[in-house]
């Protein structure tokens, strides 16, 4: 391995082992220690992918667990809610899915969705039980089989009931579903939003960072709150929801993440013999590439989200602009997207602290470097470009990426997110996907790098 850290390679590993072992509840990984005590659903395929590299047995068991608070439906939750949960809100009790129908009954969860990005984690154990072979291969494989209903019962509830017009672009309904939480994306439709009587509420996110400047703000919150109130009124039901929530929109990042999970499911399908779930599965993803690369805007290059509420183009100056990367499909929208990320708008940009890509461009007018997904660098995001990149074949983006992390995540604080000028670490520490970003990127085999030289 290349000598890309500013510490040794083995001190870092062993400070991101410690940040997982500090997050650890046994069966689940807290997000981080103070802000975060519960499991969030793409966190966990992120945690997961980190943990393969030192513990398949432990890799596997974060993903049962998850799995395990699937609803009926098929959906996944956004939150599973740990014993502990004091110390946050909105709390299970704040959420109201305890009424929820299609909820498990001794499951405590939040009633939304986040990424599936699970699959890819699932791939990623499968690879590494294998190359340790004995017990963690035959863990894994059992795993597979044992799991594989659920995945794909999962990635059916996205493609139909959050694809309801059959377009191939996931429909969401919070801010929080994306993950992005309060991206410039979301202004125009928040903007648009009139909240009703919200009860009042005590936030614990802005006592557990530095600044509270970095957080979302109160009324931007009692957005989020009351959009969370609509969908517990009709008791979380998909078709009510689509009829009531007043915050409807096609993600483009959500989707090329479903296209792409999607494309991985079905290979994992091949290996254990379902040949016709692995085709249903393939078309799907070919729904959703479509659709990602049908949101381009051919002025600027960057994919678009979609309004449906006020059947508009969302179209921002946001990481989420570079889907089509993550999705795949045609490679001469790959070159010029790949292109423009590396140019001065973004990796490129002059004042960087490191070639990574902001969740904001700094040439935007949105752009505020210390606040959550307006700026800032985010670790797990840069490992899932990676990712992409080296399944692409785009070896020379995938080895920047890799090495700039690894320069960033030296300091051995695991922030949250990073200020893209300073390389500060902001938002909460000791956040164990950032810790599973470090782990997988210093066990990345050098065989990636040495193709593209």
């Amino acid at each position: 391995m290349n000598n890309v850290t500013t510490v040794p390679a083995e001190q870092l590993s062993q400070s991101a082992v410690d940040v997982l072992r500090l997050n650890d509840l046994g069966s689940m990984t807290t997000a981080a220690p103070n802000l975060y005590p519960h499991m969030w659903s793409w966190d966990a395929a992120f945690v997961a992918i980190g943990l393969a590299r030192v513990d398949v047995p432990r890799a596997i068991t974060e993903l049962r667990t998850l799995l395990g608070a699937q609803w009926a439906t098929g959906m996944i939750p956004h939150i599973v809610f740990s014993p502990n949960d004091t110390d946050y809100f909105p709390g299970y009790d704040r959420w109201g899915t305890a009424g929820a129908a299609a909820k498990p009954a001794h499951v405590r969860s939040s009633g939304i969705c986040q990424p599936p990005v699970h699959a890819i984690a699932v791939r990623h154990i499968l690879d590494r039980a294998r190359g340790n072979g004995g017990r963690d291969a035959e863990a894994a494989e059992e795993f597979l089989r044992e799991s594989f209903d659920g995945w794909l019962a999962w990635h059916r509830w996205l493609a139909t009931v959050r694809d309801p017009d059959g377009v191939g672009l996931i429909e969401i309904h919070h801010g929080w579903e994306s993950g992005f939480d309060n991206s410039p994306r979301w202004d125009g439709p928040y903007s648009r939003i009139s909240p009703g009587p919200v009860p009042p509420f005590v936030r614990r996110d802005t006592l557990h960072v530095a600044d509270a400047s970095e957080r979302p703000d109160d009324d931007e919150y009692t957005k989020y709150l009351w959009l969370v109130q609509q969908m517990a009124a009709v008791g979380f039901d998909d078709q009510a929801v689509q009829e009531t929530v007043d915050f409807r929109v096609r993600d483009v990042f959500f989707s090329a993440v479903m296209a792409a999970s999607t494309e991985v499911l079905a290979g994992l399908a091949e290996e254990i013999g379902r040949a016709g779930d692995a085709a249903e599965l393939k078309a799907t993803a070919q729904r959703f590439r479509d659709g990602v690369a049908a949101t381009v805007d051919t002025a600027t290059g960057l994919a678009r989200d979609y309004d449906v509420r006020a059947r508009e183009w969302i179209a921002t100056d946001t990481v989420s602009g570079f889907a089509p990367l993550v999705a795949g499909g045609d490679e001469q929208l790959l070159e010029r997207q790949r292109q423009i990320l590396e140019g001065p708008q973004w990796m490129g940009h002059p004042r960087l602290k490191f070639l990574l890509p902001p969740s904001t461009s700094p040439t935007s007018p949105a752009f505020r470097p210390r606040t959550y997904w307006r700026g800032p660098v985010w670790p797990f995001l840069n490992l899932l470009l990676g990712w992409a990149a080296a399944r692409n074949g785009q070896h020379r983006l995938h080895r920047t990426l890799r090495s700039e992390s690894l320069r960033q995540l030296s300091d051995l604080k695991f922030g949250e997110y990073y200020e893209p000028f300073t390389g500060e670490a902001l938002g909460s520490l000791a956040q164990a996907w950032t810790a599973a970003a470090a782990l997988e990127w210093l066990g990345t085999a050098d065989t990636l790098q040495e193709a593209a030289r």
